[in-house]
């Protein structure tokens, strides 16, 4: 396990420090958005297949919600291995 990767993530979703937010259409165009915001803050529930913590699921107002953070070069093009945090938030039938 890398706690330093998964300290990072934590921190980063907590905050929304630290990286890039990207909301989908479904997620920006919800009635309930700061809603599904929050419930990602707040997020506490990872596996132990899930030690980088940077993908779970929300459930919120019956809806189900994804977040995944991802890591990207300098450029936001390609790969990099605790790279720049991009954090995407969608509905589950976007992923």
């Amino acid at each position: 396990m890398n706690y330093a990767v998964m300290l990072k993530n934590e921190i980063f979703r907590k905050t929304f420090l630290g990286g890039k937010i990207v909301l989908t259409s479904g997620v920006s165009e919800a009635k309930n958005k700061q809603d599904i915001i929050s419930a990602v803050k707040r997020f506490d529930y990872f596996t132990p297949d899930n030690s980088e913590h940077d993908f779970g699921k929300v459930v919120v107002h019956g809806e189900d919600y994804f977040f995944k953070i991802d890591y990207y070069d300098d450029q936001y093009q390609y790969f990099k291995e605790d790279g720049n945090r991009v954090m995407t938030i969608m509905r589950a039938d976007e992923y």
